[in-house]
């Protein structure tokens, strides 16, 4: 009789149901649990679709039941019996509860040792991350990861058909690409062939997705690895998978409608959620003026209110020296939680550099006659606290949060604020679980220390009816950008391109960049653009982000199946590692130790 590999699985171990019940089955796995009561056997036998209980008795076959006495956790196996209905001792908790299986047969493909951690999803990890990094072949087995890699998969096949579907084509472009400095580190990869020279591994195709619009391939996309050499955290890792996507003939709108379409059928195949149509689009200046973060998370409120006009010439020191003052209004509902404790450690978490760095935190709490309950109710004066209370919507009860400092300084740190309180105060409720939003009109430039500096990439185009004042004011151009933000995440972001010379040749003259410069860094665009380009947009989503938000996972960990460490290092390979004299001679690269190292 062939072996039961032989014969084949007949079903995964998360389909079975009471329907099935005297069907003769073969299911494949591994042993997730074993349990002997009283000489009958309980083996939970699980695969990637779930988890099956298999009963072995002597009654029912006496060689099975005995090979199943020496099965142990994780041990590889295939099990052949019938299925049995569980009736009234059905188990709720399982999708396969309402049934379970006599085993008749028994076939060990390979043993375990003791694993070092355990295979089940409990809240209460029992190792350590750097032992589940270490072992991420065994971590992947757990049921919640499996599930994870199940939905990013399904994300990936259906964005393939619905562009497809759409006429983008799917086309590859080079991962190792030349160097150009700026934007994102570069990993360099050393050349054999050519002594000297390197490669750099490609943060984006941006450049090439623009080439394959000159060569006439209208429609294009691409699920895509990109690689950055950055600093690491929860939602960056060294190289991750891009959705990138460019199209010609393209207006935002245009764009706009066709990635909808394919957010839209994601959530409704992969999630069961209709998602409403079109999605809200808001300007970047009233994104800053109403939440302080160009990717806003619009579920619930506290949005900001600029009282600078307001408290001008109060006297006030703080209020009256900085550049803005601006604040929010907690409800009655939840102000009763800030207490003067609490309101202290919020007034420590806003001076803190990541939370913006502010100065302090000014607060009031408004009484049953209005009047305020405030440190700063003095130097303002009733009147003006009761103007500003009417310009923040504030009841008896409410409670109002000031940050007063410089533009960066005051938005950051209220935003901080405004996120850290959604949190605490338990503001975002299970009904408004997926809110998209495009951000739009980007401003062009960005100030700095050399000058300006393209606020995206220097292909961005401007407002047509902002061209005039790239002579005039460049800080006052704004660019056809435009992020999609979902719940105060970033997912994916895009412009359309210039691809007139004239604008071109404005928008590298504000940047500052002379002729040689221009010819190292875009030299063989600018070349190909001098052969008919059309007009062309684009977008790349950050597909690990999107299958984190949609898994509700913590981490991009949780979505990408080997990860590194915030060190940049695979602990299950032990990369990197170090390269013998004999393998950096033949790239022509010889070791230099470090200053104050031993070797």
């Amino acid at each position: 009789m062939p072996s039961l590999l032989e014969q084949g699985r007949t079903h995964d171990c998360g389909s079975l149901r009471a329907s099935d019940d005297g069907r003769e089955v073969i299911l494949f796995g591994w042993v997730h649990r074993q349990r002997n009561r009283g000489g009958r056997i309980f083996v939970d036998l699980r695969d990637r679709a779930g988890i099956t209980q298999i009963v072995f008795g002597p009654d029912i076959h006496a060689e099975a039941h005995g090979l199943a006495a020496g099965l142990r956790a994780e041990y590889c196996v295939a099990i052949a019996g019938k299925v049995i209905s569980r009736g009234e001792n059905a188990n709720e908790n399982m999708a396969t509860g309402a049934i379970e299986v006599e085993g008749t047969a028994v076939e060990l493909f390979s043993s375990s040792e003791p694993t070092p951690l355990t295979i089940a999803d409990d809240e209460r990890l029992d190792a350590l991350e750097t032992t589940r990094l270490r072992y991420r072949y065994l971590d992947l087995r757990r049921p919640s990861l499996q599930r994870n890699f199940i939905l990013r998969s399904q994300v990936a096949t259906l964005t393939r058909a619905t562009l497809a579907a759409a006429g983008f084509l799917e086309l590859e472009t080079p991962y190792m690409v030349k160097y150009t400095p700026g934007g994102a580190r570069n990993f360099l990869v050393p050349s054999r062939l050519s002594p000297g020279k390197f490669y750099a591994l490609a943060e984006s195709p941006q450049i090439f997705k623009q080439l394959f619009m000159v060569a006439g391939f209208d429609k294009y996309f691409q699920i895509t690895r990109c690689f950055r050499d950055e600093d690491l955290r929860n939602d960056r890792q060294p190289e991750f998978t891009q959705i990138d996507i460019e199209m010609s003939f393209a207006t935002p709108e245009r764009l706009f409608d066709h990635m909808e379409a394919l957010m839209a059928r994601l959530w409704q195949e992969v999630l069961g959620v209709e998602l409403p149509r079109p999605f809200l689009r808001m300007p970047w200046a009233e994104a800053m003026a109403r939440y302080g973060s160009d990717k806003p998370d619009i579920r619930f409120g506290l949005e900001f209110h600029d009282i600078s006009d307001l408290v001008r010439g109060s006297g006030f020191g703080p209020f009256e020296q900085a550049g803005y003052v601006k604040g929010l209004c907690v409800p009655a509902e939840h102000a009763g939680e800030l207490s003067r404790g609490r309101l202290d450690k919020l007034t420590e978490f806003v001076k803190k550099r990541e939370h913006g760095g502010a100065k302090g935190l000014a607060w009031a709490k408004i009484k049953d006659d209005g009047s305020w309950n405030s440190p700063i109710a003095k130097a303002l004066g009733a009147e003006r606290c009761a103007a500003i209370a009417a310009a923040m919507g504030a009841g008896p009860g409410s409670a109002l949060l000031f940050i007063a400092d410089d533009f960066h300084t005051t938005h950051a740190a209220l935003n901080a604020l405004r996120l850290e309180l959604r949190d605490s105060l338990g503001l975002v409720k299970g009904d408004a679980q997926w809110r998209f939003l495009w951000v739009t009109n980007f401003p062009l430039f960005e100030k700095s220390d050399r000058g300006w500096v393209s606020a995206h990439h220097p292909f961005t185009s401007p407002r047509l009816d902002d061209i005039p004042l790239l002579d005039e004011d460049p800080g006052k151009v704004l660019a056809q950008a435009y992020d999609l933000v979902l719940n105060g995440n970033e997912i994916g972001g895009g412009s359309i391109r210039i691809h007139r010379s004239d604008v071109q040749a404005k928008i590298f003259e504000v940047l500052g960049l002379s002729e040689a410069e221009i010819q190292q860094k875009f030299g063989f665009l600018l070349e190909a653009f001098r052969y008919g380009p059309p007009p062309h947009g684009g977008i790349a989503f950050g597909l690990d982000r999107i299958a984190m938000l949609m898994c509700d996972a913590q981490s991009l960990r949780d979505v990408i199946a080997f990860p590194k460490t915030s060190r940049g290092q695979d602990l299950m390979t032990g990369c990197p590692g170090e390269a013998d004299d004999e393998q950096l001679a033949e790239l022509f690269i010889t070791h230099r130790p470090l200053p104050g190292s031993a070797d």
